[in-house]
């Protein structure tokens, strides 16, 4: 094998090398993947806030207590939408452990 043809070689090594450890940017497709989560944590916030102001309203006007149910059943909704975004935020962070393990596992295997 000459020089040349082994200096080559070493190139394409190098330049394969540089391609798998460059971070990727994410593609359209994994942007708007992003944006749809994020969107659906707020949601879940605002419809946990919209339950408890419906149900407060409900049982004050019910019991005739105005303001008493309304603030605690809202309090209620938005502890509940945060609960719901903190289980949403921690089923994405176990799937993308999962999926980096399996990268590390191909590129290991």
């Amino acid at each position: 094998m000459s020089d040349e043809e082994r200096l080559n070689a070493l190139r394409e090594r190098l330049d394969a090398a540089k391609a798998r450890s460059e971070p990727e940017e994410p593609s359209g497709s994994e942007y708007h993947s992003m944006a749809d989560i994020a969107w659906r944590m707020v949601l879940e916030l605002v419809a946990g806030i919209a339950f408890g102001f419906g149900i407060g309203l409900g049982l004050d006007t019910l019991f005739g207590t105005m303001p008493i149910f309304l603030i605690l059943f809202i309090l209620f909704g938005l502890a509940g939408g945060v609960s719901m975004m903190l289980r949403t935020a921690r089923e994405l962070q176990e799937k993308q452990a999962a999926q980096e393990a399996a990268e590390e596992e191909t590129r290991d295997g």
